[in-house]
């Protein structure tokens, strides 16, 4: 890119006579997969693959091993060439869009790899490639049928400036600022406009972030639910940005965030984008998160691009995300805490299922007067790049003995349950990363300094692996069987003898069962069993739709764990049931 100012930018140029990829027309269709783009690949296909022999070969000794988790905060190497070597990977996984990490430039000198700290809004980071190498990404992607999300702040920057006194703290009053950081991350510059023949590598870019009143100067947030401290402080060192004032309806867009609206329109223009991730919209003004929405879609509609897809994250209750989500105007939610902590300890046998399948109904909740089904306005997952949820230890699903069982059952819950379902990159590889802060959860699946379960030196892209096959298999399944991905959605009350019907729940604390959902769509039900017994297998009486089923009709199986493909006899129980057999940790899909 050849220009520092937002308002330089051609669209006439950029846009004329190209013809761009069109929006998916239900995104609940899709499949997503995020990924950490320094933590995927790196294009080196000599590295060998991971073995069982080469778990914990970083953690010889305690000095390796200190070596080891020093590196998990640092630069890995990923990059956005290695990513495009990896989309065959993707698509035999059933991976229909990726999800990316931040790329735009970050402040140099630091190690923020997860690309959060923006410092240059019109570059990409050079950590990942340049601006040509994320076209060809993103057109390969196309070609082979998958879609491209980008994540993007627009919150805040990087570290781009230091205050005088560098030990504050958010009590609502503007502090003052020694000055704007040179490239060798000193506050040496004026805060103000940079001189012409500055390089890009100081202060911030695009030109229009350093003009007088971009940056809100409020010092770091100390109470991150307090308003409007939430809104106005500072993530530590990343400089939160004022994106305006004004009530939601009228709200008055500040300067900088015009500039990035024009900025990340030429993103999507510029790489042929699919959608956004908005990182941190909970502490955005609700006005300006939707100045943004609206500005986002008009322009991508004009592309052709009537769907572009807009996620919010948004953390907190379930309550105050379909509030904001509907206030602000974006798409979907992610970062529903309810939702992943339900998914996760249902799976491991530690939640009621009607709290989880309770989420996605709740009409009373979000102001509805019937039932709203949540197939496309929550992305679904179970493990992910920060769990915000779990306080200062953190876990991936597989990190204990019950996660490595219940691998298979989780991704079910998650692909065959109402939702956007995303796939957090390396789980369907059992990564088991865990450790007092989010590098664990951010290993490198090319190997490198900082392999997965603890190793270094080798990648983890392993299609033999029987987990990676078993979701395989789920993926092409939903994709083959509408019901399973646009259904209405029903938990089922099951039986050990046949006669005395319930929900499946809890018992002393735990709950080792048949948990069963049906998805109902155009007059078919797809009934799905998954089992939360890691060790044994299970069987129950499960209840279907009486008006749907005579009794003696068969149901086929679609799909089972175990390769076992008999089908199930309808009998006059509880109305309609049948009995099945769901194997250990894994899952049956009929219909």
């Amino acid at each position: 890119m050849s220009f520092r100012h937002a308002s330089d930018i051609d669209f006439d140029q950029l846009t004329g006579g190209r013809v761009f990829h069109p929006s998916p027309v239900a995104w609940e269709d899709e499949v997503l997969y995020f990924l950490m783009l320094d933590r995927f690949a790196d294009g080196d296909d000599t590295t060998p693959m991971l073995t069982a022999e080469d778990h914990g070969n970083a953690w010889r000794t305690e000095e390796s091993r200190q070596r080891w988790q020093q590196a998990g905060t640092e630069w890995a190497g990923g990059t956005l060439a290695g990513l495009r070597g990896k989309l065959g990977y993707l698509s035999r996984l059933g991976i229909t869009v990726v999800w990316i990490s931040p790329i735009l430039k970050q402040v140099p000198g630091v190690d923020s790899y997860h690309g959060y700290a923006t410092q240059n809004f019109l570059e990409v980071d050079p950590h990942f490639g340049d601006a040509a190498e994320l076209r060809r990404l993103v057109s390969s992607a196309h070609e082979m049928g998958i879609r491209v999300i980008l994540d993007v702040v627009l919150n805040h920057a990087g570290d781009v400036f230091a205050y005088e006194n560098p030990d504050v703290r958010w009590d609502g009053q503007t502090y003052p600022v020694a000055g704007f950081r040179d490239a060798d991350g000193m506050p040496t510059l004026p805060f103000g406009p940079v001189a012409g023949g500055a390089g890009t590598d100081v202060a911030v870019w695009p030109a229009e972030l350093q003009e007088p009143g971009t940056f809100t100067a409020e010092g770091p947030i100390r109470d991150w639910d307090r308003y409007p401290e939430y809104l106005r402080g500072d993530f530590e060192g990343l400089k939160d940005i004022s994106l305006g004032s004004g009530p939601t309806d009228g709200y008055r867009a500040s300067a900088a965030l015009q500039a990035l609206v024009r900025v990340y329109q030429y993103w999507i223009a510029f790489a042929d984008l699919d959608g956004f991730r908005v990182d941190t919209v909970k502490h955005m003004d609700p006005g300006a998160a939707r100045y943004f929405t609206s500005a986002i879609h008009e322009f991508a509609e004009s592309l052709g691009k009537e769907n572009f897809y807009l996620i919010a994250e948004i953390t907190g209750s379930r309550e105050f995300a379909f509030r904001t989500l509907g206030e602000v105007g974006m798409n979907a939610a992610l970062g529903l805490a309810e939702v992943q902590d339900q998914m996760e300890w249902l799976v491991k046998g530690y939640r009621d299922p009607r709290e989880y399948f309770g989420l996605f109904r709740d009409s009373l909740q979000v102001g509805k007067d019937s039932h709203t089904w949540f197939r496309n306005r929550v992305v679904t997952a179970f493990d992910d790049h920060d769990q915000v949820r779990k306080g200062s230890h953190k876990a991936r699903f597989a990190a204990d003995r019950l996660g490595r069982k219940l691998g298979v059952a989780a991704v079910a819950l998650n692909a065959l349950t109402l939702g956007i379902p995303c796939l957090y990159y390396g789980s369907e590889q059992g990564f088991d990363g865990s450790g007092p802060d989010d590098r664990y959860l951010r290993e490198a699946m090319f190997g490198g300094s900082f392999g997965a379960f603890g190793s270094r030196g080798r990648h983890c892209f392993d299609e033999s692996n029987p987990l990676y096959a078993q979701v395989a298999g789920i993926l092409a399944l939903r994709r083959r069987v509408p019901g399973l991905r646009r259904g209405r959605q029903y938990l089922r009350q099951i039986s050990g003898n046949g006669v005395d019907f319930g929900y499946p729940s809890l018992v002393g604390g735990e709950m080792r069962s048949v948990v069963a959902w049906s998805r109902l769509f155009a007059g078919t039900e797809v009934l799905v069993a998954i089992n939360t017994d890691p060790d044994n297998a299970r069987t129950a009486w499960v209840t279907v739709d009486s008006s749907l089923h005579a009794a003696g009709s068969k149901l086929s199986c679609l799909f089972s764990s175990s390769g076992d493909g008999s089908g199930v006899t309808v009998e006059a129980r509880n109305g309609r049931a049948v009995l099945v057999t769901v194997p250990a940790g894994g899952v049956v899909v009929f219909i």
